[in-house]
């Protein structure tokens, strides 16, 4: 019997070519997934999103509120979603969606607020680490949330009363979705919550003052502790999200590893102060301004190594950390890279060595890396999100012609970077392959 034929998407990359030019990054997902998950507590009128990028995981989001009795309209001309959650009928994720990215685990408090319970099947995305959730359901449980799992891997959270009650609550790790979920549920709760330990990423505060433009009542944005008084209902409004400092970050990088002269607008700096700090250590040019940064390095010139710890906001942002790799394994000397958040953020390692990088994880869990002169062009693929934009920046430095397989990854997170980066002078073109399912013996 013919086996059906998958199609699927891959970029080729020939390497070499440095980046000149100026970009506008597009504004940042993990604000806008939070956001449109918050839409459901709106039971009258219509939640608007300006400058919503056209990716994956946003798509998957609005399928899931399709799914649950939302109506939404996604102009992806002018990047507009329009929301109207008022027949929201179903506190149930279907699991072929719900499965299908992480930022499913966002719905749980608003679900919990408009219809009293949420099921959820289980979260899927990237594969880097166990990132259990379990601390977004005892943090529930503490706003007096009752919590069921079941044995088939369903979680069932409902509330008895109809609504969340004030209480103190304490993050062990000062999770982004973590703050978000549970500082939704303490906006329209009973009485005022205190969550210690709290995230201060940039698109936490950046969600932070979304809902309170909505009519919550949330102190202390951008602190590790928020005083946030509940309130009886938050409305519809509309609203434009901060830039996405990680595409930003990742643009940076690429102009580092491949060389060139860029200037990346519409971009807080402060967002990318370290960023920026261990880019001229490793010997990059990098200047700012208020709203603009500008990066420029020659490939006549090796970089510097470099020694890199990850850590919450304002440390060094692990979903950068990858990229970093990709270009510490064409510095002049060793590099030294510890990831402190994720247990199994080195995934991209293996496609690095494919591509001629010397790459050895110490028994300590310390990536290092001794870089070469050259690394070499490989047919490839896309991990998730990070570790696809790591092969993608090796790919651009590397002399010849990359094949990068299951770019549906990269698109998850980052709104055609092949456009973006063939706009400042890369070779990369996306096509479409077709591959025959193997038998699973």
């Amino acid at each position: 019997m013919k086996q059906p034929t998958v199609i699927e998407t891959a970029f080729r990359v020939r390497g070499g070519q440095a980046l000149h030019g100026e970009i506008e990054v597009q504004r940042a997902k993990n604000a806008i997934l939070a956001m449109l998950a918050a839409s459901i507590v709106v039971d009258e009128g219509e939640t608007v999103l300006h400058n919503v990028p056209n990716i994956e995981d946003v798509e998957r989001a609005l399928e899931l509120l399709r799914a649950i009795g939302a109506q939404v309209h996604h102009d992806k001309l002018t990047k507009t979603v329009r929301i109207d959650a008022s027949g929201v009928n179903s506190g149930v994720l279907p699991e072929e969606i719900a499965g299908r990215f992480r930022g499913s685990v966002l719905f749980l408090a608003p679900l919990q607020i408009r219809l009293g319970y949420v099921e959820l099947p289980g979260s899927g995305g990237c594969d880097i680490g166990t990132r259990k959730i379990d601390f977004h359901h005892r943090g529930f449980a503490r706003l007096g949330a009752n919590v069921q799992y079941f044995e088939d891997g369903r979680t069932l959270i409902d509330l008895e009363n109809g609504r969340f009650r004030g209480a103190m609550l304490y993050l062990d790790l000062p999770s982004h979705t973590g703050t978000e979920n549970l500082m939704l549920a303490a906006s329209l709760a009973d009485g005022q919550t205190i969550l210690e330990n709290a995230s201060v990423e940039p698109e936490v505060v950046d969600f932070g003052n979304f809902l309170n433009k909505m009519g919550a009542d949330i102190q202390g944005l951008g602190a590790n502790t928020l005083f946030i008084n509940g309130v009886g209902k938050l409305n519809a409004v509309e609203y434009t999200p901060m830039p996405d400092r990680l595409v930003a970050g990742t643009m940076m990088m690429a102009c580092a590893i491949a060389g060139g002269d860029i200037t990346i607008r519409n971009v807080d700096p402060s967002h990318l102060r370290i960023v920026s700090a261990k880019l001229e250590q490793m010997g990059v040019e990098v200047t700012s301004d208020k709203y603009s940064i500008r990066v420029r390095h020659s490939r006549r010139r090796r970089l510097n190594p470099i020694n890199i710890q990850t850590h919450p906001y304002p440390g060094f942002p692990t979903d950068l950390q990858p990229c970093m790799a990709a270009l510490s394994s064409l510095a002049d000397g060793t590099s030294y890279i510890r990831e402190r958040i994720f247990d199994n953020r080195y995934d991209y390692v293996e496609a690095l060595l494919q591509m001629g990088a010397d790459i050895l994880i110490s028994q300590s869990d310390v990536c290092i890396i001794k870089g070469v002169e050259r690394i070499k062009p490989a047919h490839i693929s896309a991990d998730n999100i990070r570790s696809g934009a790591t092969v993608l920046l090796a790919a651009l430095a590397a002399d010849g012609e990359s094949i990068i397989d299951n770019v549906y990854q990269i698109d998850r997170g980052y709104e055609v970077i092949d456009d973006l980066l063939s706009a400042l002078g890369a070779d990369v073109t996306r096509f479409e392959t077709h591959m025959t399912p193997q038998p699973a013996w």
